[in-house]
């Protein structure tokens, strides 16, 4: 089996022949790919490397089906991504999500993101920042600082994605209000 045989030639040869080889081949091209931009979203190693694991399970057992539109990778990330956030929606991890955003929202010691917003000198973000209520805080930090989605967002943070974008628009209104 030579490294050669496109990915459109692999996923034919799995999906037909249950060909283990072209399975390992695909695997060794896109798993650390997958893997790193699911990491993007996603800083537990385990749940990323679970979620790789049944993204190419999916694969394997022809429950995800390539229809040769687009490329390979964006095929993958579609199914590696929507595992992420099923994964994320389940209760066990909503449940310890919560915790932990319950644990940050106690405790005394500032982050380090609000260690560095204490520190920018442009205009008064840091007290604009601290001013804002702890909801509104929690999805500037989510949405603009973790760079989620608001879909994703509203996983992580137990709310509706509508509340999401309403909680973010009054946190920039109140934020061009304070540095006005």
């Amino acid at each position: 089996m030579s490294d050669t045989r496109s990915d459109g030639d692999l996923l034919r040869a799995i999906a037909a022949d249950r060909d283990r080889h072209a399975f390992e081949e695909l695997y060794r091209r896109y798993a650390p790919w997958l893997s790193a931009r699911l990491r993007a979203r996603c800083a537990d190693a385990g749940t990323v490397d679970d979620v790789v694991q049944e993204t190419f399970l999916a694969v394997w057992r022809g429950k995800a089906r390539y229809r040769e539109e687009g490329d390979v990778a964006g095929w993958l990330w579609r199914i590696g991504s929507r595992r992420l956030v099923d994964t994320l929606r389940g209760e066990g991890a909503r449940g310890r999500l919560r915790q932990a955003l319950a644990r940050l929202r106690h405790r005394d010691e500032a982050s380090a993101e609000e260690r560095v917003l204490a520190g920018v000198e442009h205009g008064d973000l840091a007290g604009a920042l601290t001013r804002l209520s702890p909801e509104l805080r929690a999805v500037l930090q989510a949405t603009v600082v973790d760079g989620l989605s608001t879909r994703e967002a509203a996983v992580v943070l137990g709310i509706p994605p509508g509340t999401v974008k309403t909680r973010a628009m009054r946190a920039r209104k109140q934020l061009r209000e304070a540095l006005a």
